[in-house]
């Protein structure tokens, strides 16, 4: 796909979505590297979580999503989901005119930067949500790249983020749960936007010798690169502004999110109702 990359179009907004409140983090890393971007963040709290859902739900639901922003007249779309990242890239960026991001190859690419597999043979570790482990985006790409990947579905990391109880003794306890059955591991990707929020108690499970990839960071470091590369950059001086769609009850969100520092901006209801459409026709099918 060609992008329209005119001088114009670098006032533009940057889109960013989730399925709920965890792409924060990854918009909280984007607008500390691009202070002077704006951008409008799309929280699909209605159809939460997406790492239980079909794939094939979860495409649907990126591509609406997707075209929603491009609709508002934004420059570039970052997927700040590992699940929508997992199941809808790259065919979706070869559809939409605008250049898109997902967090899974950032990712992917700070662990080959970071493990010392090919050298002392150790392991990759992923934790991510059912979804995302399911299909093999992070592991597809590393074990081609030549290392030994373990990957581990922690379901229960999201509710005890979002709960506020993501440095304390249930969080430990659930921790050395899923991390009972460990290799030896060098590096661990944390493959949802809400774990960042676990970084200490998984540190203390782990050991500090693992390093700990955070994909909100290393994608805000590939979109700003990429930005300046596409004559993308907002040369304005004066501080970005943030602006949020929500599907979902707006008092919810507001509450979850000030867990994980947000939100700052003007924040708008919307409604989608292809959950309800395409269940139905899967129920047909069957």
């Amino acid at each position: 796909m060609a992008f329209n990359t005119q001088p114009s179009l670098a006032s533009a907004p940057l889109g960013v979505f989730d399925s709920g409140v965890g792409g924060l983090t990854v918009l909280k890393s984007l607008v500390e590297k691009l202070p002077h971007e704006d951008f409008i963040y799309l929280g699909d709290t209605a159809r939460v979580p997406y790492g239980s859902k079909p794939l094939e739900m979860v495409r649907g639901f990126a591509k609406e999503i997707s075209l929603e922003l491009i609709s508002r007249g934004v420059k570039g779309i970052v997927i700040a989901c590992n699940t929508a990242s997992s199941a809808s890239l790259p065919a979706l960026a070869d559809e939409l005119p605008v250049p898109v991001w997902g967090v899974v190859e950032p990712g992917v690419e700070a662990a080959l930067r970071h493990s010392k597999t090919q050298v002392s043979k150790g392991q990759v570790g992923i934790l991510a949500t059912p979804g995302t482990v399911k299909s093999r985006a992070y592991q597809s790409r590393l074990e081609k790249a030549g290392l030994t990947v373990w990957a581990k579905a922690c379901p229960l990391f999201v509710p005890i983020v979002e709960e506020g109880i993501s440095d304390g003794q249930i969080a430990q306890l659930v921790a050395e749960h899923y991390l009972a059955d460990r290799p030896d591991l060098d590096t661990v990707i944390l493959g949802c936007t809400h774990y960042p929020a676990l970084k200490h108690i998984l540190h203390v499970v782990l050991g500090d010798d693992v390093t700990l990839v955070d994909s909100a960071e290393e994608t805000a470091n590939v979109v700003a690169q990429d930005l300046a590369e596409l004559q993308l950059l907002n040369r304005g001086k004066q501080k970005g502004s943030v602006r949020h769609l929500v599907s979902g009850d707006i008092a919810s969100y507001e509450y979850t999110a000030k867990i994980l520092g947000g939100p700052e901006g003007n924040i708008e209801r919307i409604h989608f109702t292809r959950e309800i459409k395409e269940l139905k026709a899967m129920s047909n099918e069957q």
